[in-house]
């Protein structure tokens, strides 16, 4: 037999314990021979995605993809306390937003309430679930952690007493935690989630689908499968911490008379990035605590945050798969994402010019009034996006650290007597500078070579200088300019006996005013005023050049106002 060839692709799936799962139960002879993969992606609508869902997002809807099958968009609204519409539509938008699609496949966990009460009665009446009027603490102090724990005094309630227990909890004449129901398994078990684990609990609370319809509720633990046999779902595919919640899982859909095949699930490692926090619960902290703008501020880890900090969908996907799928949990550097997002974004981004510190420049020996247009290429990496115009003048603005009135060593930027090219224009010479009464720096003279246009000196003579940014004075337009970091200092903001608060990084963000930018920016933001539901989509991203890649605010910036984001530096600053 012809040995297989081996491709990047076939290597990856080597690697990928999850797609080797699949490919065996579809295969001749498994457990789901000549049946179409169907995954699901189930996110509680409590809050928004962020990078971590974003890898389950990857697996369940790449697989799908992978095996030419199906994966539904299911939201698991089955906890109301936190959960809301907004979340709810955020989750689609961010799902379109990295280029999956569920078709008409969009289900709500609560949609299912009547089955899951349906399947709840059943297990009663096969001696499978009672009434329980323990309180959690009483009920784990019975529990015990010893292979002989004491009994509930209510689980050995007769089935009839137990419908009618039920159902007085259905109907609201039940105080909420008097009682729950309580699958009857094992209580001698090693897993602490056999030891008769609660299946429906009583709330007193509006359900943003529901209303008041229910005021008992099924787990997780108890719905998940259930809504995972109905839809017809081969592969559950979840994170590690339902490793030990699995027996519970085939136990579920083992004793209730599901007319379908049973689901497999398979964990995988959750995805950890230092200098980031991944609990919704603390996320959501750092938003109604103030110590972040919103949902979406760019330092947020969340897929609405990224984005609006210049992240495209095509980065984060190429991230996701380069770090695979593992079995063990790793906590992945952020400089890797950023990787991912400089190496899409210089293919793909316009390169401008931008001083974000200004100092004027004066080429003292250019006319008066004068002005020339250059022609500069949009990106150098693909001829394909054309070419734009700028300005020159007489005055200009440079960055203000690239003078210095006396030169450090290695120093190659402008100094008095040091020749320098201004990138697409001239090479110039600095001649000196203008101090104010305080004896510091604000205008920097010097002289241009008429017969260096486009920088390349009509003699040949080698320039040893830097190669300079710049904008012309009387053709550009202000510009704030916000710069981030990591919004935490500490790489491991969240571990053990850590008050995560307590590792904020005070210099996250750093707001510039009045700094320079092209005038073909006001075009570009005036075309993206006009488009509707700017936060669900990718903003114009630019490369200033010399200084970093940038967007336009999503949210805050205006054709009258612009405001760009840094989305990453040029180099990576990442020691390995």
């Amino acid at each position: 037999m012809e040995e297989e060839k081996r491709t990047p692709e076939t290597e990856e799936e080597n690697r990928n314990f999850i797609y080797n799962f699949i490919k065996e139960d579809i295969a001749p002879g498994g457990q789901y021979e000549g049946m179409t993969v169907h995954t699901r992606f189930p996110p509680e609508p409590n809050g928004y995605l962020h990078i971590g869902h974003c890898k389950a997002l990857c697996i369940d809807f790449g697989m799908a993809e992978r095996f030419g099958g199906l994966c539904n968009l299911r939201m698991d609204d089955t906890n109301p306390a936190k959960e809301d519409t907004e979340y709810v539509e955020a989750i689609q938008d961010d799902i379109h937003w990295l280029g999956f699609d569920w078709g008409d496949r969009l289900f709500y966990g609560s949609d299912y309430f009547d089955k899951d009460y349906e399947y709840a009665i059943e297990l009663i009446k096969k001696g499978l679930a009672y009434v329980c009027e323990l309180s959690p603490e009483e009920f784990r102090e019975y529990r015990g952690d010893t292979s002989t724990p004491a009994r509930s005094p209510y689980r050995d309630r007769p089935i009839e007493e137990n419908l009618r227990l039920f159902e007085k909890m259905r109907n609201g004449e039940v105080e909420e935690g008097k009682m729950t129901l309580r699958a009857k398994i094992d209580l001698a078990s090693g897993n602490f989630n056999m030891r008769d684990p609660v299946i429906y609990r009583i709330r007193y609370i509006n359900h943003h689908r529901q209303g008041t319809k229910w005021c008992i509720f099924p787990m997780y633990d108890f719905a998940h499968p259930i809504q995972d046999a109905l839809e017809g779902i081969t592969h559950s595919l979840c994170s590690l911490e339902y490793e030990d919640h699995r027996p519970l899982y085939n136990w579920v859909v083992e004793n209730v008379s599901i007319p379908y095949h049973k689901p497999r699930q398979i964990e995988f490692a959750r995805l950890g990035i230092d200098h980031t926090v991944m609990s919704k619960r603390k996320l959501r902290q750092l938003v109604e605590e103030g110590y972040v703008s919103g949902w979406d501020d760019p330092r947020m880890p969340t897929l609405c945050g990224l984005r609006r900090r210049g992240y495209t969908a095509a980065s984060i996907r190429r991230f996701c798969d380069e770090i695979g799928v593992a079995k063990s949990s790793n906590v992945i550097p952020f400089a890797e994402l950023e990787r991912c997002l400089r190496d899409d974004l210089n293919k793909t981004a316009e390169r401008t010019m931008a001083v974000l510190h200004p100092i004027k420049l004066t080429v003292t020996n250019y006319p008066e009034g004068q002005s020339e247009v250059f022609t500069v290429d949009n990106n150098p990496t693909d001829p394909s996006q054309g070419t734009h115009e700028i300005t020159f003048s007489r005055d200009l603005w440079i960055e203000e650290d690239d003078f210095l009135e006396e030169p450090i060593p290695k120093y190659k930027r402008m100094y008095p007597g040091n020749e320098v090219r201004l990138k697409g224009a001239y090479l110039v010479t600095c001649t000196g500078c203008v101090k104010d009464e305080n004896g510091k720096v604000v205008e920097v003279l010097c002289e241009y070579d008429p017969d260096s246009r486009g920088g390349d000196p009509a003699d040949g003579r080698k320039v040893k200088g830097a190669t300079m940014h710049w904008v012309d004075a009387h053709n550009c337009l202000d510009a704030e300019v916000r710069l981030y970091e990591n919004l935490f200092s500490d790489p491991q903001p969240d571990g053990p006996d850590k008050n995560f608060l307590e590792a904020l990084n005070p210099d996250s963000l750093h707001v510039l005013h009045g700094c320079k930018v092209e005038s073909s920016m006001k075009e570009v933001a005036e075309a993206f005023d006009k488009k509707e539901n700017r936060s669900a989509q990718n903003s114009p991203t630019f490369q200033f050049m010399r200084v970093g890649f940038f967007c336009l605010d999503n949210k805050d910036s205006s054709a009258d106002h612009l405001v760009f984001n840094r989305s990453v530096l040029l180099k990576d600053g990442f020691k390995k």
